[in-house]
């Protein structure tokens, strides 16, 4: 099968889930059945890769459009990258896209090349409200492109039974039409790999326990509940967070002096790493972490969940989205349930007591060494029976061949 991978997020240019989900899932499609498929990848960037059965190449706007609003430039560009990835996009089977940043792109390459179009639901735009403050008004161009792609869809791969429900419930999406395909995890690359070198690169400890967060800064990360959470943990525990790219001016502002705050309000050793660190390094951050907190407000699947615990680490996370489909509650973890203000709105309705709540669970594991190394055991369990690449590699590529059997063509 002839595979286009439509995406905004490829390495060396991945900062989400949605990166490294189609990094994993185009090796292991290019894999499958000893190399019968041949998956091209069209990505936002200057990437170049080839192989016999995978070629990447990068997509940069062709030209700048004036933008009245400067928040819109990154739309016009967007738009413009699309329009080049339709047009190199030929000679597919099956085109399938990652994030609304490449569903214009999907939409024009369905009806051009006469092709079933697949979308994976990483997050949707109408649950992510904030992102207003970086797009301005293009905020409802690119909610309107996303919806656009949805009901043009001929399938839709949703990474929880969360985003399943969210889908057919504010798109519409005919039950059929979505297939349920978790995210996966290396389970060869990530595992326990102790380095106490980049604990010392960092100025972290090794003779006290810390608490780990790893994500961007942004509202959907809920960092900041996370940060204001530690004046109520337990003292003489390190508080790392590996926390850099920030979506506005605003929200590193607002960061900056949480933190700020937070050093002055307790004596926990608050350890801030400010960029974004190459995996071994954050599989070494994982490995020697008592805990992973992940105080995500909206989160489709959380992948970074999976990673924390493929490396022994026990989670305690919020329970929204699809979390609670990978961190078994007393289990692997502990789910914390904020309150959100609405179905749309999703930041806690009370956040102090939502940070409070993140303390408190927590402590119930800096108090219990032995149910940490419980959950750390059970954790890489999970994660090896249930969420390996491969599979979902294969899961997704028979979801592939029922799509275009269904328009009566073979490939």
């Amino acid at each position: 099968m002839r595979i286009g991978i439509l995406t905004n997020e490829y390495p060396p240019n991945v900062y989400g889930g949605a990166g490294v989900h189609v990094e994993y899932l185009t090796r292991e499609l290019a894999a499958l059945d000893d190399g019968q498929n041949f998956v091209r990848v069209l990505a936002f960037g200057e990437q170049a890769e080839r192989s016999a059965t995978l070629v990447v190449n990068g997509v940069k706007p062709p030209a700048r459009i004036p933008a009245q609003d400067p928040r819109h430039s990154k739309l016009f560009d967007t738009l413009m990258q699309d329009l080049v990835m339709s047009g190199m996009a030929t000679d597919l089977d099956i085109v399938h896209c990652h994030t609304w940043y490449s569903h214009f792109a999907g939409c024009l390459v369905k009806q051009l090349q006469d092709v079933p179009l697949v979308l994976t639901t990483h997050s949707l735009e109408p649950h992510r409200p904030w992102k207003v403050e970086q797009l301005g008004t293009a905020y409802h161009a690119s909610s309107w492109l996303e919806r656009t792609a949805y009901q043009n869809a001929d399938g839709v791969v949703a990474v929880s039974a969360a985003m399943k429900n969210d889908v057919q419930a504010i798109y519409h999406v005919a039950p059929e039409r979505v297939r349920v395909i978790h995210n996966g995890i290396d389970l060869q690359q990530y595992r326990p790999r102790p380095d106490p070198a980049v604990l010392g690169q960092y100025g972290i400890r090794a003779d006290a326990p810390f608490v780990l967060f790893v994500g961007r800064i942004t509202r959907q990360k809920g960092i900041i509940h996370l940060v204001n959470a530690i004046r109520h943990i337990r003292a003489g525990v390190q508080i790392v967070l590996c926390a850099g790219a920030p979506d506005t001016p605003e929200i590193a502002i607002e960061m900056t002096e949480a933190v700020e705050r937070a050093r002055a309000q307790s004596q926990h050793d608050i350890v801030w790493i400010q960029e974004m660190l190459p995996k071994d390094k954050v599989i070494a951050l994982y490995t020697h972490a008592a805990i992973f907190v992940c105080p995500s407000v909206y989160e489709p699947f959380g992948i970074i969940n999976l990673e924390a615990m493929a490396c022994e680490t026990p989670v305690v996370a919020s329970s929204v989205g699809g979390i609670p489909e990978v961190v078994d509650h007393g289990v692997t973890g502990l789910l914390v349930a904020p309150e959100a203000i609405s179905a749309t709105e999703v930041e806690p309705r009370n956040p102090d007591q939502f940070s409070r709540d993140l303390a408190a669970a927590v402590n119930v594991l800096l108090d219990d060494p032995a149910l940490r190394q419980s959950m750390a055991e059970k954790a890489r369990l999970r994660v090896e029976q249930q969420f390996s690449w491969t599979s979902i590699a294969r899961q997704t590529l028979g979801f592939y061949e029922e799509l275009v059997a269904a328009r009566g063509k073979r490939w």
